[in-house]
Order: structure tokens, then sequence, then C-alpha cells
């Protein structure tokens, strides 16, 4: 089974950033790492719109 997640973007293995895009929506996410310390949010345009990742969005 495929995960429904895909890394699409990484900076830095124990400290740095990642882009996930959702495979059945297209929405990206920005997941911020320090350590053992993190957090995840949509990524949106200008007009505050989840950005979608063209290559999934529907």
């Amino acid at each position: 089974m495929d995960s429904r997640f895909e890394f699409v973007e990484k900076n830095g293995m124990v400290q740095g950033t990642h882009i996930i895009v959702d495979k059945e929506t297209g929405v990206q996410y920005l997941l911020a790492h320090w350590t053992n310390v993190g957090g995840l949010t949509v990524l949106v345009d200008k007009d505050g719109k989840p950005l979608l990742d063209p290559k999934y969005a529907k």
C-alpha cells in the first residue's frame, strides 16, 4: 500500500525543514524540526488558500 504523504523537499536530517504533500488532495505542508521538537503547518498562497502540488491537485 502506498503512503498517503510524500516528502518532496528535505533540508537537514537532525534539524531543518521538510515539505510534505498529501497525495490525495495535493495540499502541501511544512514540517520544521529541531532534534526532538517540531511543528507542522499547511502552506498557503497570498490569499490564504492552501498551496497545491500540481502533480497531485485535483
